[in-house]
């Protein structure tokens, strides 16, 4: 995979988790360099130049250095985690995290800051509706993207999970491939079929 040399605004507010407006802001008063597109308003950052400004900023450089996307997978089936971790591994553009229960989940979506969380709905301590209702809670973690997955069917459970912060639903039993292409889709990404063409 090569390495983004330029940056849009909107690429260097995912890379920095913070909002596009604040990316703007902070090119627009100087103190982050780059430059606009000649003709349009668009504006670009280049890569070093957003490597300085997180570094100035305390903002953590791995999601700049790696490339990769994060992703936690909560479940307490672990051979369920083991495929889902396999699946997003041999994909090779992510780095996972895994987590049995909802504590646990809560806690390293905090250290961790996924750009995507898997989530099982029925965990054994709190359930995923919860952990949506606590990464949506925090501001630092609106750009979290959230797949609830469950064996659970009823439609206004499904309902409750979107309107607590979940960005989509599968249900179980379902191919982890299939899983890994929406996760790709959620974060722009190109699914790994088409990435691998």
């Amino acid at each position: 995979m090569t390495k983004k040399t330029v940056f849009t605004t909107g690429e260097a507010a995912k890379i920095c988790k913070v909002s596009q407006q604040t990316i703007i802001r902070c090119f627009d008063n100087g103190s982050l360099k780059g430059f606009r597109v000649p003709g349009s308003r668009f504006r670009r950052i280049p890569r070093d130049n957003l490597f300085s400004f997180m570094k100035e900023n305390g903002i953590p450089t791995e999601a700049l250095e790696s490339g990769k996307r994060k992703i936690l997978l909560v479940d307490d089936n672990e051979e369920l985690v083991e495929l889902m971790l396999d699946a997003f591994a041999r994909d090779g553009r992510f780095e996972i995290k895994t987590a049995n229960n909802g504590f646990g989940a809560g806690m390293l979506v905090k250290e961790f800051r996924p750009d995507l969380v898997v989530l099982d709905v029925m965990l054994p301590d709190i359930n995923g509706k919860e952990v949506c209702k606590r990464v949506r809670g925090d501001d630092t973690m609106k750009s979290v993207k959230i797949i609830c997955i469950s064996g659970m069917v009823e439609q206004d459970k499904v309902a409750d999970l979107i309107a607590a912060g979940a960005n989509e639903f599968m249900q179980k039993p379902f191919s982890v491939e299939r899983l890994v292409d929406l996760g790709c889709q959620m974060l722009e990404m190109e699914t790994s079929n088409s990435a691998a063409g």
